[in-house]
């Protein structure tokens, strides 16, 4: 009998007809090798937080689990080396205890390291330098579709590095990876919030070329701006005002969000509550601004989501804009989402985030290779995906439209004309790749065979 895999919130269910939890790396290399026990398509999963298929197979899956050793950690190279299956959160606290931390202390704790090296995953409050974890990646090591082990280095094959940065699992299983780190830092929030229709871009530009690191919180029609700063220490309070903004973000929002949907089934009663929520919310912004925000130490940003009750999940989506198209996006993204409760009923139940990230060429699938952006990311806790499901495919036409970029593993429902329209060249050019690297498609499952593109054949040439 097969196990059955569920995604962190619930949407997403494989069910394999071999789960195998190696423990060596030559137990991965026999997987890949015996395609008769171990069927494709093989793919390697994590903690299966990913809000795609990206992971998933009725094959065979890797769980990389017990691939869980921290192999050095390295204060004179600064870097930390570790298996695959290390998730981010324990690696943290591995690095701490040596004053260490991650150059990008990212939210969701239980990425496994594996995972971080090779898909789309970003913090915009670390993001001083790169956005994106990946990036920080200066080497893997991998088993390949056809059992071979293989790997790459920032001095040692940099254009491979390059490619499996954004292999997202496709090119081979990853089993262990180095990462850059820093000495642990400090950092002050502010919060500043502001009406939408009175933002201009100049003050949006404002706030990004006087921030560190940048994320935004979008209430009802009230945008707060939240500023990372480096700051010598945290303070006294430091620990406490950590430890708050983990429990509101762990239990509180999404919790609330989903009781109200849940018991509330009038749509003007519920349309009523959910108001007086966001109410309490942009006040509680409106007091960390008034009392100057919240330090904490960076890697205290990062959440342990294990133990989160099923009515404290939430999901999200994630688009990217240019920087200087954001407001325009934003502004038609909340209209958009009034027509949609209009239409439906719908409306998401937690604030909407946007996170700024910086141009970075590091990886082929980098969504800012071409230009710094800003996100747009409707959350919403679900207590009927029925509806939830729908108006994330309308935000996807919402967001294609003016140009939005996807990701492979945090946009629901992403299509390929998604992909070619907001990746184009390095699309194609990934798609030839992965097919070079895995001609037998031992890895491809079904959601990326109908995400890759072909090149289409110049009829000038055919006919010559």
């Amino acid at each position: 009998m097969s196990e059955t895999f569920v995604n962190y919130d619930g949407s997403i269910t494989a069910s394999p007809r071999q789960l195998v939890r190696p423990e060596s790396v030559e137990e991965i290399q026999a997987v890949l090798r015996d395609p008769a026990r171990y069927p494709g398509p093989v793919r390697a999963v994590g903690s299966y937080h990913s809000l795609t298929p990206c992971a998933s197979s009725d094959g065979a899956m890797i769980s990389t689990a017990r691939l869980n050793r921290i192999v050095s950690i390295d204060p004179a190279a600064m870097t930390l080396t570790a298996q695959g299956g290390v998730q981010f959160i324990e690696a943290s606290r591995a690095l701490r205890e040596q004053g260490l931390q991650f150059m990008t202390n990212i939210e969701i704790g239980n990425m496994t390291l594996g995972s971080a090296a090779c898909c789309h995953t970003k913090d915009g409050l670390d993001g001083v330098e790169y956005g994106q974890v990946s990036s920080y990646v200066t080497r893997i090591k991998w088993v390949t579709p056809a059992g071979e082990l293989a790997e790459a280095s920032e001095s040692d094959n940099p254009a491979l590095l390059r490619m499996m940065r954004s292999s997202h699992g496709l090119c081979g299983v990853i089993y262990e990876a180095t990462f850059r780190v820093k000495p642990i830092e400090a950092v002050h929030f502010t919060y500043h919030p502001r009406p939408v229709d009175e933002l201009t871009q100049a003050e949006v530009d404002e706030y990004i070329d006087s921030s560190e690191g940048l994320v935004a919180w979008t209430v009802g029609r009230t945008v707060v701006f939240q500023q990372r700063h480096k700051i010598d220490k945290p303070g006294v309070l430091g620990s406490l005002q950590s430890a708050l903004r983990r429990r509101l973000w762990n239990f509180g929002d999404a919790h609330v969000g989903h009781l109200v949907d849940e018991l509330l089934r009038n749509q003007t009663l519920r349309d009523a509550v959910r108001g007086g929520v966001f109410d309490v919310t942009r006040f509680l912004y409106s007091t960390l601004h008034l009392f100057g925000g919240i330090t904490l130490l960076a890697p205290d940003k990062t959440i342990d989501y294990r133990g989160t009750p099923a009515s404290a999940k939430y999901a999200f989506t994630f688009w990217a804009f240019p920087r200087g198209r954001w407001l325009e996006a934003l502004r038609a993204y909340l209209d958009f989402a009034d027509e949609h409760h209009k239409q439906t009923g719908f409306r998401c139940n937690m604030p909407c985030g946007a996170y700024r990230v910086h141009k970075d060429t590091h990886g082929i699938l980098s969504y800012t290779h071409d230009q710094e952006t800003f996100s747009i990311d409707p959350i919403h806790a679900s207590t009927n995906d029925a509806d939830w499901h729908r108006f994330l495919r309308a935000f996807n036409d919402f967001a294609h439209q003016r140009g939005g970029i996807p990701l492979l593993n945090q946009s629901p429902f992403v299509e390929r004309k998604h992909m070619e329209a907001a990746y184009g060249d390095r699309w194609f050019e990934f798609s030839d790749w992965v097919r070079k690297s895995d001609p037998a498609g031992r890895m491809l499952n079904e959601f990326f065979a109908g995400l890759l593109s072909e090149r289409k054949a110049d009829p000038a040439r055919v006919s010559g």
